[in-house]
């Protein structure tokens, strides 16, 4: 196995990597979501790490628009819990630095935090290692990266200020993605829907009468428009239940009532 991550090693991707595949696993860095979804579909990689929502800065719609143009299948799901840390050369205090440069989302993530210097310019990256990184290799003085404990050990970097997330609970959900529906464990309990209705009163409440009726607990419904037709939309819903039985049940109805029906992936509930 191969696994594709979004950014370099010391990124919340690899972490998620490392945890779900082990230590050992074979990476390749992918230095945008687009690039990392290329190497899945044309074979590069066996499987991809993509985040896809956040706890504080909501969902990632970029990444669904990715998983609704592309034949994806979610084989799993693993929440992270997010530590933010600002990083710097060694002997940098945080009245050195000028510029902080993150991942738009880590950026989103420790507003509150940077409220306090209003004069460290705020810049947005690709991602939050990679930065890291050529802070080291550049030797960057006054310029400080948002990233894991995990890229300072990696690339030794001083930390200046930790866990400077806005909330202390901080989680990212990550998809894990193949191309070929294999799903990863036993007791799958938790199912990745995509749907359009028509535009008749009622029709959304409908399919979700139909699953509720069918015993299925409703944990996300994210909609995005569909881009070739305006004003329409479609659903992104993920449900848990006890039964895959009644799971199929679900599935066969809504294949009848929906305009257009997809699973996206069947997996294990990994939050209780």
């Amino acid at each position: 196995m191969k696994i594709g991550i979004q950014g370099v090693r010391g990124s919340f991707h690899h972490k998620v990597a490392e945890h779900y595949f082990g230590k050992n696993v074979d990476i390749l860095e992918c230095m945008s979501f687009p690039s990392l979804i290329d190497a899945l579909l044309d074979d590069e990689i066996t499987d991809a790490v993509m985040a896809i929502e956040n706890s504080i800065a909501g969902a990632i719609l970029p990444n669904y628009a990715l998983l609704d143009a592309n034949q994806l299948h979610i084989e799993g799901e693993y929440y992270l819990d997010i530590q933010h840390n600002l990083l710097g050369l060694a002997g940098q205090r945080i009245t050195d630095i000028k510029e902080v440069w993150s991942h738009p989302m880590a950026i989103l993530q420790c507003r509150e935090f940077f409220r306090d210097y209003p004069e460290i310019k705020m810049v947005e990256d690709n991602d939050t290692a990679a930065v890291a990184q050529r802070i080291q290799q550049e030797q960057l003085y006054g310029v400080g990266a948002i990233a894991s404990l995990e890229a300072a050990q990696i690339y030794k970097l001083n930390t200046i200020a930790s866990s400077i997330q806005t909330i202390q609970q901080n989680a990212t959900r990550f998809f894990i993605l193949n191309k070929n529906a294999r799903s990863m464990g036993d007791a799958l309990n938790k199912a990745s829907l995509r749907f359009t209705t028509d535009h008749k009163r009622g029709s959304l409440a409908a399919i979700l009468n139909v699953l509720s009726d069918c015993n299925m607990n409703l944990t996300k419904i994210q909609s995005m428009p569909v881009i070739q037709t305006p004003w329409k939309y479609a659903f992104f819903v993920d449900v848990t239940f006890d039964s895959y039985e009644e799971f199929k049940k679900a599935e066969e109805l809504l294949r009848i009532m929906a305009l257009e029906f997809k699973v996206l992936g069947v997996y294990k509930n990994q939050r209780n």
